[in-house]
């Protein structure tokens, strides 16, 4: 996005007009009448008038620079003032600043009572807005996908989103001061809020002694810096939420800018409703400006200016831990000592979801993770678990992930060439940097990552190796704790059970009230207990389980190196290192935080290990062919395969691997059955196999 990443920023004077402006200006309050009736609404607005308590006084009470108002509140037909709302909203550009000069009126009159006669000075006071869930008002609710700009530029309007990355705090100058070179005379000049700049005039405009012309020439203007008023400004990157995403299409993004108050108050990752004034500034396409006809920049992007975020997102900064009542405390242990507790989690984890039940275990321990430990030099070990589906399309891998960033607590989803590799191969932690295409930026590295892909192929060839159906480096594969490898199984009963299914899914949805207001509340509940586990749990393994899994890794060794012999290779596809010992570590302290428990038993280490073995061990063995997945025909096409092979080479000879499957293919065999029927010659002992020259030798 041009405008997020550094360099240069341009401004529009956003001189835009609709055709019944000039009708709708003469409606609006004038700006004395508006500062009167937002300092009114201000002092005397209250939710309920029998309480006796006036929201937005007692705010200017306990912090005199800032006010939250509920747009809403400004709406209300009897408490509010329902003509400032409208002004805000069709001209929030020239009206918010009425408001916050009448919020700092009224802290000042505020702080003057409170300070016994005293005079405190507030300079400013920002007014950010937000509307609740409850309140009613007329700013639109607009998704990234319909923005037009002729429709809500310079408007007031509500989007919700992602927050994927934010820039560093920059200081953005809100008054110049500039003076003459010549003259000295000194002037003040406005800048334009958001990206907007301020124009300096070229000629100097102070008066000339009398019957003298003025002599200081063009552009005499320099700016005095330790004269001018800076205030905090950050640029952040929202994008769509998945729900919002259709399906088969990338999620979009839009730049959004926050000063002030706002700078640092959401990080990468939450999910906000952005209160903003939609605004456009001239950017560059490539490598230039393109123009149009005349000459003038034709290039105008959309941007959002925050003036506020939803409630529960400025107040539940995602730095902090969250916080839970007595209550909620209470229903969490009673839900955790209950017999099962661990198989209700995962049934409850995407119930729409057909099968895969060992796909939803390990999308379970995802989320909930591991514990995180400190080294005694200082290093961390990551707490956090890693799951890659790989397979067949149509296997539900997408519905996985949308399920999974609607339960996280925090959660991005991205796809398609949107990700990176970069977030898997870097490992950092506070105090490191990373340059990449000219920025210059801090990383936070704790993050979990559930990723899906489908074969370079399209779908997974049995014929293939796992090195040829998987194509991802073993760096990038040994950071996932687990690996599926999702077919899509031709079996009659259980498409039929598919079927049935999927089409009561469609049959019952919205059909049934009660089931689905049940099923939200379950939704909420597991989403609120995983951060509970998250935060006041953190479980460590017990020492018989250690040795447990000590003897059972050596094995897993063991196997690994099998599978990679009969695979014709010296190196597995996945292969199994230290990472997966600590992988399956993760995955048994997940496992005990589901119940609250403080340590991992030999219990937990057991299914751990069952669930490794199934997801990343079955994927290291996934190159071994099993007879079972073909059919007659190929078994005999194979098995022929294997008797032109012991024609071809001589009992104590070699013969290149490359040439043998050629002269095979040239006579009408098939170069995958070729290969296959050669591992099987491998894999028997009828073959030696030299990978450093690629030949192949007939034993004795």
């Amino acid at each position: 996005m041009s405008g997020f990443d550094e360099g240069g920023v341009y401004y529009s004077d956003q001189q835009f007009v609709s055709a019944g402006a000039a009708a709708d200006e003469a409606a609006l309050p004038s700006r004395a009448q508006a500062l009167s009736k937002f300092g009114e609404f201000i002092r005397t607005f209250q939710i309920d008038p029998k309480s006796g308590a006036f929201p937005y006084a007692d705010q200017l009470a306990r912090r005199k620079d800032s006010l939250r108002v509920d747009i809403g509140h400004l709406s209300h037909p009897v408490y509010g003032a329902p003509e400032l709302a409208t002004a805000l909203v069709d001209n929030p550009a020239e009206y918010l600043p009425i408001f916050e000069q009448a919020a700092r009126q009224e802290s000042q009159r505020i702080q003057n009572l409170m300070e016994d006669g005293s005079d405190p000075e507030v300079k400013e006071v920002q007014v950010m807005l937000f509307k609740s869930e409850t309140s009613r008002s007329r700013v639109p609710h607009v998704s990234m996908r319909d923005i037009k700009p002729e429709a809500y530029v310079s408007k007031l309007v509500i989007v919700p989103g992602i927050i994927t990355a934010a820039s560093r705090p920059k200081h953005k100058a809100t008054y110049l001061t500039i003076q003459c070179k010549e003259c000295k005379a000194t002037k003040r000049i406005a800048c334009r809020p958001g990206v907007g700049g301020a124009m300096i005039p070229r000629m100097c405009d102070a008066a000339a002694l009398p019957g003298q012309s003025n002599q200081c020439g063009t552009d005499p203007y320099i700016v005095l810096a330790d004269k001018s008023e800076c205030v905090d400004q950050q640029t952040l990157k929202m994008q769509e939420r998945p729900e919002d995403v259709p399906t088969g299409d990338l999620p979009r993004s839009m730049m959004c800018l926050v000063d002030r108050r706002l700078v640092g108050s959401v990080s990468p990752g939450t999910r906000v409703t952005a209160v903003g004034i939609l605004s456009i500034f001239q950017g560059k396409d490539g490598g230039g400006n393109q123009r149009d006809k005349a000459g003038a920049v034709a290039i105008r992007q959309p941007y959002l200016r925050v003036i506020g975020f939803q409630e529960d997102v400025l107040n539940g900064d995602t730095a902090r831990r969250p916080t839970f009542s007595l209550e909620e405390e209470v229903e969490f242990k009673e839900f955790a000592a209950q017999p099962g507790a661990m198989e209700r989690i995962f049934a409850r984890i995407a119930p729409q979801i057909f099968g895969s039940p060992d796909i939803k275990k390990a999308i379970a321990s995802l989320l909930f993770g591991g514990a995180r430990k400190r080294m005694p030099d200082g290093t961390y070990r990551r707490g956090d678990i890693n799951v890659l589906l790989l397979g067949d399309p149509s296997t539900a891998k997408s519905q996985f992930l949308k399920f999974t960033s609607k339960t996280a607590p925090i959660a991005v989803y991205t796809s398609g060439k949107g990700s990176s590799a970069a977030g898997l191969t870097a490992s950092v932690i506070r105090t490191i940097s990373i340059a990449k295409a000219g920025i210059t930026t801090m990383l936070r590295s704790r993050t979990s990552v559930l990723a899906a892909a489908n074969p370079p192929s399209g779908r997974y060839d049995d014929l293939k190796s796992a090195q040829e159906n998987i194509d991802l480096q073993s760096t990038i594969l040994s950071r996932f704790d687990l690996i599926f490898i999702v077919k899509d199984e031709r079996s009659v009963e259980r498409d039929m059970q598919i079927a049935r299914h999927v089409l009561d899914v469609h049959r019952l949805a919205g059909a049934q009230p009660e089931a689905d207001e049940e099923e939200k509340r379950e939704e909420a509940f597991l989403k609120r207990y995983i951060e509970y586990c998250r935060q006041s749990c953190s479980p460590r393994i017990t020492d018989s389980a250690a040795k447990l899994l000590a003897n059972e890794y050596v094995e897993l060794r063991a196997e690994s190196k099998r599978a990679a012999s009969a695979d014709g290779s010296d190196i597995p596809a996945i292969p199994v290192t230290v990472r997966q010992l600590e992988a399956v570590i993760r995955i048994a302290e997940s496992l005990a935080k589901m119940n609250l428990q403080t340590v991992a038993t030999e219990a937990h280490v057991r299914q751990a290990l069952e669930l490794f073995k199934i997801s990343t061990m079955d994927a290291v063995k996934s190159g071994l062919m099993d007879v079972a997945v073909f059919t007659d025909e190929q078994r005999q096409e194979i098995h022929r395969v294997e008797e032109q092979i012991k024609r071809r080479v001589a009992i104590g000879s070699f013969v290149s691997e490359r040439k043998l499957v050629d002269e095979l293919v040239r006579v009408g065999f098939n170069e995958n059955l070729v290969r296959k029927g050669l591992m099987f010659l491998q894999t028997t002992g009828d073959f030696e196999y030299r990978r450093e020259r690629r030949l192949v030798h007939r034993m004795k």
